[in-house]
């Protein structure tokens, strides 16, 4: 329920329920803006500093200025304070600000918002859908976590009507690419796989996690790129996110898939050094 979302804007604490944001705020008119997405657990922000350097890069990405990160960190301590947040996410985001109507952009200050609520824990494996549209790797946001969010809403409602949980993109070169929200790994004689940069997805900090804590632990990772029909012969899939960590898939559209020793091992692996390392 958006009731029970703890809102701050430019800071100051708002009811969920309540306008906060100007009509003409460059983020409501065009998306014009960044995001970030953390896991709360009893309380705690996950991998925050990740989080906030990849806040950066969008924003530089995007052309707009560096973030004010104590005025975020202002934000963050005010929706965390209270009851504690057993599981769930924070986001802040920040857009242009008040701008045109149209994609040209005033020099004006940023808007910054954080929101925190809490959620259901994720469930022990997912069903995934692929879908008839691709992620452009050319784009000029490829890499980005911008506000314009709206091909992934198309896209999960398509996966959701189907049963399943995400939805998966190729790119325009048929390579396999991301989910809506998360990354995507398969398994393959052994060893784990997982679309590199170039493919245009999001760098996940689940994903690139997930990659260092394996090879630390000795599980066999590697970037690479791979057709979209890999789907259909791995052995295990699974999919990472900042509040799905390591969600192992037991079917892809149609094809139904045992949750393996590979994709456990790397679930166990990251769940334990998640607990140890809160900031890695």
């Amino acid at each position: 329920m958006s009731n029970d979302v703890r809102v701050w804007v430019n800071g100051q604490r708002v009811d969920a329920g309540a306008p906060a944001i100007a009509a003409l705020d460059h983020g409501v008119t065009v998306g014009d803006g960044v995001f970030e997405t953390a896991k709360v657990a009893d309380g705690a922000v996950f991998a925050l500093t990740r989080h906030s350097r990849r806040l950066d890069r969008s924003l530089a990405g995007l052309g707009l200025p560096a973030a004010d990160h104590d005025l975020i960190a202002k934000g963050i301590e005010d929706v965390l304070s209270g009851e504690p947040i057993a599981f769930g996410r924070l986001r802040w985001s920040v857009t242009g600000g008040a701008g045109p109507l149209g994609s040209d952009r005033d020099e004006s200050a940023l808007t910054y918002i954080v929101t925190a609520g809490a959620q259901p824990l994720p469930p022990a494996s997912c069903k995934v859908v692929t879908v008839p549209w691709t992620r452009n790797e050319r784009s000029a946001t490829v890499g980005l976590k911008t506000t314009s969010y709206a091909e992934n809403v198309v896209a999960l409602a398509y996966a959701k009507e189907r049963g399943g949980l995400e939805a998966i993109f190729a790119n325009t070169r048929g390579e396999l690419c991301e989910g809506t929200g998360s990354n995507v790994f398969v398994v393959v004689d052994g060893e784990v796989l997982t679309p590199p940069v170039e493919s245009g997805l999001l760098p996940g900090i689940t994903r690139r996690l997930v990659i260092e804590w394996c090879r630390e632990a000795g599980i066999p990772v590697r970037e690479a790129t791979l057709p979209m029909d890999v789907l259909t012969t791995a052995d295990e899939v699974f999919i990472t996110s900042s509040t799905k960590d390591v969600l192992p898939v037991h079917a892809v559209d149609g094809r139904e898939l045992p949750v393996g020793p590979v994709t456990q091992a790397a679930a166990d692996v990251f769940a334990r050094l998640s607990r140890e390392r809160n900031d890695p």
